[in-house]
């Protein structure tokens, strides 16, 4: 979903490359067709989501916010800085696992002091298997990663990996819990154990 603002008189200036029966007054004249209303509504619903997040889980966070903003604001921000800061846990859950376990290289920030610098998604390897093999194993422990280079071809050939499948990346996010993180663990040095 995208969101285009400016003030009218220089949306109004600006030439517009349109369908023919788009008008020739902004906002229309940016439309190629009909309305993103599916986009509209799921922009709704995360916001509202949000919200509920800072109302539910919040708390700890209106300190540091509650002096500058209310309302809605302010429980879009209690809502973000509570994912963030459950974020950071399983941030740091997953990258003391990878680091644990035999035979992984990680690739990206490890340190986990720089939490604030990185989400909870990792990229890694498993010395002497494929990134498809660890994918499809992990998947038969009822655990969903990506394997490949994720578009990002030319850090995976850059990194030498291309060649050799890209690597395994593993993206946990707030609605994850460190059960599953734990789980995902022990699935992972079970396959670092096998030849």
């Amino acid at each position: 979903m995208g969101v285009l603002y400016g003030r009218y008189d220089l949306l109004d200036s600006l030439a517009a490359y349109k369908v023919r029966p788009a008008p020739q007054d902004p906002p229309g004249k940016f439309e190629t067709g009909t309305g993103n209303f599916e986009g509209v509504c799921g922009v709704l619903g995360a916001l509202e989501y949000i919200e509920w997040v800072g109302k539910s889980f919040g708390g700890q966070h209106s300190e540091r916010y509650a002096a500058d903003y209310s309302g809605r604001r302010l429980n879009f921000k209690l809502g973000m800085s509570a994912i963030r800061s459950y974020e950071f846990e399983l941030s740091q859950a997953l990258l003391d696992i990878l680091a644990e376990t035999p035979g992984v290289t990680v690739y990206g920030i490890k340190d986990t002091r720089r939490l604030e610098e990185r989400v909870p998604t990792a990229a890694f390897t498993l010395m002497g298997k494929s990134p498809r093999r660890v994918a499809e194993q992990l998947d038969e422990a009822n655990i969903y990663v990506w394997d490949g280079n994720y578009y990002a071809l030319e850090v995976t050939t850059r990194l030498g990996l291309e060649g050799s499948g890209g690597m395994v990346r593993v993206g946990p996010v707030h609605y994850n819990t460190l059960e599953e993180i734990q789980r995902f663990g022990e699935a992972l040095a079970n396959l670092s154990r096998q030849p």
